[in-house]
């Protein structure tokens, strides 16, 4: 910080400046969520300059607003804890082995009916309908804001863009489990696995990683990802009982 003042400017609708001597020395954005929330980033040289930021940005937002830090960032996090923000929920990052010898998934197969539908084989109409009976599920339970950003709900409603990202669990002529799989380069992630209600505790959940997790060890790729929500206690005990290791963690902050 030199000798003249910072002067903070709403450049944008979504982006603020701070600038001091005609130099930009911050700056913060917001970003709407699909599902409306407002996501907020600073970024500061300087702690004073992001006090000013984020206050200058609080008094121009409408309340509840978010941000997500890295766990292991205890400067970001202070920053934010000092503009009143609050963890509302923590996120594990999972490295997922997908070697079968590892995992010991190579001997598991679907319950008696189910069969396992490839990632990017699964037909869109029953796809669809799955997803929409699974969301009004968690919407009836924990929520569906608790979902990874990625499948949270657009403006219409729909949580599913790209069926190609999927594979199913199917039985009979209805699909009654999917698993997301993100195509990342040399880590492909595991966004969402997900039965249906009625069909829990069958071990489909189960067959759908061993499923997802074998094809992509055939293709040579040793390790995957997932986040997971520290409150899923079901999700962690999937993931971390077939090997899968806690490598960082994210919080998701709110200022209500």
């Amino acid at each position: 910080m030199g000798e003249h003042a910072v002067v903070i400017t709403r450049v944008a609708e979504r982006q603020w400046h701070a600038v001091e001597d005609d130099r930009v020395v911050g700056r913060g954005d917001t970003a709407r969520r699909p599902d409306g929330r407002i996501f907020l980033s600073v970024d500061a040289w300087h702690d004073a300059v992001f006090d000013q930021l984020a206050d200058a940005m609080l008094a121009d937002l409408p309340k509840p607003l978010y941000t997500v830090v890295d766990e292991a960032d205890l400067d970001l996090t202070s920053n934010w804890e000092r503009a009143g923000f609050t963890t509302r929920r923590r996120e594990w990052e999972y490295l997922v082995p997908t070697d079968p010898r590892v995992t010991g998934l190579g001997s598991v197969s679907p319950p008696s009916g189910v069969t396992m539908v490839a990632v990017g084989e699964a037909e869109e109409g029953p796809l669809r309908e799955l997803d929409r009976v699974i969301r009004h599920e968690v919407e009836a339970t924990v929520g569906w804001q608790e979902m990874p950003a990625e499948v949270l709900p657009r403006p219409d409603g729909a949580t599913l863009l790209d069926p190609s990202k999927y594979a199913v669990a199917a039985q009979s002529d209805e699909y009654v489990g999917l698993v997301r799989v993100g195509p990342v380069i040399r880590q492909p992630r595991i966004g969402l696995i997900a039965v249906r209600s009625d069909q829990h505790r069958r071990g489909i959940a189960r067959a759908l990683l061993a499923h997802v997790l074998g094809s992509l060890h055939r293709c040579g790729i040793e390790t995957a990802s997932a986040d997971v929500n520290e409150s899923n206690k079901g999700a962690m005990a999937l993931f971390e009982g077939v090997g899968a290791r806690r490598a960082s963690s994210n919080l998701e902050l709110v200022l209500r």
